[in-house]
């Protein structure tokens, strides 16, 4: 019987984040994927593809993961974008109550390079305080990597190490940090951090522009093989074969930007 896995995270309407994703990923690498929403994005086609942003009530967020975890024996949860500092404190709670064991956190701060996820980047104070100390496992983007370490430049692997080590440090988490395309080179670099090792993972780019959808599907490919019993570093390499294999068969929109695709991903 496949492993029941919670995804906490909003909806985005194109198919290519958010949920959606995880619900796919989820499927694709062979377990039982759950939502509880906390939010409904929906780009706006007339206004350059902006964030039209509508948070879920904090009760019915509430309500949600009290089913959820009811109805299922669920001890590994990913949590994606929550974007205002009450949906924050309701998810707090609910990563207090113990239930969970593993918490993946995809702190969705920042989008795209120089581009915050509003009004999620708002809350980052709150999401420092509130939930990374509650994560056992993070992976935060270039971006997000320089949020949460406090350092102003990461521009090589051994500067994104650097942000690795220190976020371990402050979070006491596994940490994931994605260099994706904004560390020069051939290669998409990530860095993986326990507190005991530093590696390196690397993977041939495909092109030079992200991808939407990208650190969810890492983040929730994690998730599941967390859930299954891979040990860190493992999830952690078969979340990036995941991700790579969804980059390269993107799906193309109308929308100026492409989405993963998961499905041509094979174990």
């Amino acid at each position: 019987m496949p492993r029941p896995v919670l995804a906490i995270a909003g909806s985005e309407s194109t198919g290519g984040a958010g949920a959606q994703t995880d619900l796919k990923t989820f499927h694709q690498l062979g377990v039982f994927g759950l939502v509880s929403l906390t939010c409904i994005v929906s780009f706006d086609p007339e206004a350059g593809w902006s964030h039209r942003f509508v948070p879920i009530d904090p009760q019915v967020i509430a309500d949600q993961i009290e089913t959820a975890t009811a109805a299922h024996d669920i001890d590994t949860v990913k949590i994606g974008m929550l974007g205002t500092e009450e949906t924050i404190d309701v998810v707090a709670d609910s990563l207090r109550s113990g239930a969970f064991r593993t918490v993946v956190l995809d702190p969705v701060l920042v989008c795209k390079e120089g581009e915050t996820a509003s009004p999620a980047a708002r809350t980052d104070g709150a999401l420092i305080e509130k939930i990374l100390p509650l994560a056992t496992f993070v992976t935060p983007n270039h971006g997000e990597a320089k949020i949460l370490s406090g350092m102003e430049v990461i521009e090589t692997p051994a500067q994104l190490a650097e942000a690795a080590r220190i976020i371990h440090e402050r979070s006491g988490a596994v940490v994931l940090a994605k260099g994706g395309v904004e560390i020069a080179g051939e290669d998409a670099v990530d860095v993986f951090c326990d507190g005991e090792q530093l590696v390196e993972l690397r993977e041939p780019k495909i092109g030079e522009h992200r991808v939407t959808g990208a650190g969810c599907t890492l983040a929730a490919a994690i998730t599941a093989e967390l859930a299954k019993g891979a040990a860190p570093l493992e999830a952690a390499r078969i979340g990036k074969a995941v991700v790579t294999s969804a980059i390269a068969h993107r799906q193309s929109t109308h929308a100026g930007f492409d989405l993963v695709y998961q499905g041509a991903y094979r174990t």
